[in-house]
């Protein structure tokens, strides 16, 4: 590193996910004390606010994972889509306009049961999802759910 440049910390996309984790923990926390919540339309109207390419994704992504695992209980994580079991994420969308990337992913966390051996992918770019692409998507939020 040349000593001219400097690290000034966290990106301004990244203090704006971590505002919008912090504003998903106090809305969890006020969840607790009723009913189980129902977020799908945060998550709807996040989509919603992307640009083209990143909303026609999601949109596909969303309807794919409300299809093939309808107990996933969509909210919003670090102000993405993102799919849960049990309070926990299993998946999540994330944009590419939200961290200014050449390409959207659809990532799993370590709940997701994908393990394959001793290494495996856990997150996969998405530029376009042709109807091949969307059954692979398809068998691998069917596998993660297991």
């Amino acid at each position: 590193m040349a000593v001219s440049e400097k690290h000034e910390g966290f990106t301004a996309e990244e203090r704006e996910a971590m505002k919008d984790r912090a504003k998903e923990v106090k809305s969890a926390r006020r969840a607790r004390s009723g009913a189980k919540a129902n977020t799908e339309p945060e998550v709807l109207a996040k989509i919603a606010e992307m640009d083209d390419a990143d909303r026609i994704l999601a949109e596909k992504i969303h309807r794919i994972i409300r299809a093939v695992a309808p107990d996933l209980q969509p909210k919003l994580w670090y102000g993405m889509p993102a799919y849960a079991r049990n309070g926990k994420i299993v998946c999540h969308f994330q944009c590419a306009a939200k961290f200014r990337t050449k390409y959207a992913t659809l990532g799993f966390s370590d709940q997701a049961a994908l393990d394959d051996g001793t290494m495996w992918p856990t997150a996969f770019a998405l530029t376009k999802l042709s109807a091949a692409d969307e059954e692979r998507v398809a068998d691998l939020v069917r596998r993660a759910v297991g």
